[in-house]
């Protein structure tokens, strides 16, 4: 609670105590009671029997009452127990006026709902200790109450905030998705297939494809540092860096002869975006990558790897192997160089980028998946469809992550098949 707060709640416990009800059916002890409290510089109200007491209290609830224990009617126990049923917006002090100081009465008058006892005749000295015991309950107790409220309207302030935050949030995630309007591509008889699933609303992984041309094809796979609404504005980010439907803002493609768009070399691609990272002050995030391009007639590919998972090569043949050596995140160091890998696909072969959330999962038995778990999870999968084989892949992964923590990072993966260049 912050200071003003505990100061209001401070003034809310200084609020006045000094209506006090006076309940004793002798007009005699009534009086010196009343005298002794009112010279004191209470508000004193008096009442001869207990029903005209409780009127009282329904009008005008008293701070602390004063209240004989035998009375003709309804005794002063008995009125206690009828106060205590009575609905405030405050405590109530509640003194029993006694000639009695027997253990069992003394219990009697606790269960009833008494708070103290004061024996007659009241001695100056005991009335005075009674009155300051009673201010004192009183005022921590109204202390105590207006922080409560003070923290039930700052509880209702942050759910209302959370909401808001709720919904902005989604809306991002509306936002986010629409970087990745399409999960599957056809780019001649080839196919590049598409998985994303943020551990949140919104996540700091991201996948594309596009294409300037017949024959041609770019895909990649990326995770940026962190997670929540910082890594999820970078990956908006560089959607509009790797952009598939405005290719002329598009920094992996060029314009050539003013005529044709053209795909740059994929080392030149992560230098080009580590150099707009290294540019802008202020910026701590970095992310990985595969970045790739694809001969389509060829089947010729080339590959940047910046720190990202190692890509997997599934051969038709069934072999598999793990390209890369690894890099250097973008934006991580000013001036990076990324080496390019050369390597060419066969008719039938796939290649699967993926991120970390895959390959660092955490499994049942608290090791992580890493390549080895990769490949048996590949060798479950019998899929002819692209996406089939990767929403495959993310369900046997969710069927074997730790249940106590699912998913801890955000799970995205490319598909990119080869099924050979046009007849």
């Amino acid at each position: 609670m912050t200071g003003q707060a505990l100061s209001l709640a401070a003034e809310a416990g200084k609020a006045p105590i000094g209506r006090v009800l006076v309940v004793d059916d002798s007009r005699l002890q009534r009086s010196i009671l009343a005298k002794s409290l009112r010279r004191a510089g209470h508000d004193v109200i008096e009442a001869d029997s207990a029903d005209a007491a409780l009127a009282i209290c329904a009008a005008t609830p008293p701070d602390i009452v004063f209240s004989d224990w035998v009375m003709p009617g309804m005794s002063g126990l008995d009125f206690c127990r009828a106060f205590r049923a009575m609905k405030r917006d405050s405590y109530g002090y509640f003194i029993l006026l006694t000639s009695k100081s027997d253990a069992h009465d003394i219990t009697q008058g606790f269960e009833a709902g008494a708070d103290d006892f004061l024996i007659k005749p009241a001695i100056p000295d005991d009335l005075r200790a009674r009155i300051s015991a009673a201010k004192r309950i009183l005022t921590m107790e109204r202390e105590l109450s207006e922080k409560n409220r003070m923290i039930s309207d700052t509880l209702a302030q942050l759910q209302a905030a959370y909401e808001r935050i709720d919904q902005d949030l989604l809306q991002a995630k509306t936002i986010q998705e629409s970087l990745v309007p399409e999960v599957e591509g056809r780019f001649g008889r080839s196919r590049v297939s598409l998985l994303l699933k943020p551990c949140g609303h919104i996540g700091g992984d991201l996948v594309g494809m596009f294409s300037p041309g017949k024959n041609r094809v770019a895909f990649y796979n990326i995770d940026v540092s962190g997670h929540g609404i910082t890594s999820a504005m970078m990956t908006a980010r560089l959607g509009s860096y790797l952009s598939s439907s405005h290719l002329d803002q598009n920094v992996a493609v060029e314009k050539r002869l003013e005529r044709f768009f053209a795909l740059r070399q994929p080392s030149e691609v992560a230098s080009i975006l580590n150099a707009r990272l290294a540019a802008d002050t202020g910026i701590a995030e970095y992310f990985t990558m595969v970045y790739c391009i694809a001969d389509l007639r060829s089947g010729d590919m080339r590959l940047v790897q910046a720190g990202h998972p190692h890509p997997l090569l599934i051969r038709a043949d069934g072999t598999r192997e793990f390209l890369g050596h690894g890099g250097v995140p973008v934006g991580l160091l000013p001036d990076a160089r990324f080496d390019q890998i050369d390597f060419r696909m066969k008719t039938g072969d796939r290649l699967l980028l993926y991120s970390d959330g895959i390959s660092e999962c955490v499994m049942q038995d608290g090791s992580m998946l890493d390549q080895d778990g990769l490949l048996s999870l590949v060798d479950e999968i019998d899929s002819d469809s692209g996406r089939e084989f990767l929403d495959d892949l993310f369900w046997r992964l969710s069927a074997r992550m730790r249940r106590d923590s699912g998913m801890e990072d955000d799970v995205s993966a490319t598909l990119f098949e080869y099924l050979g260049g046009e007849g």
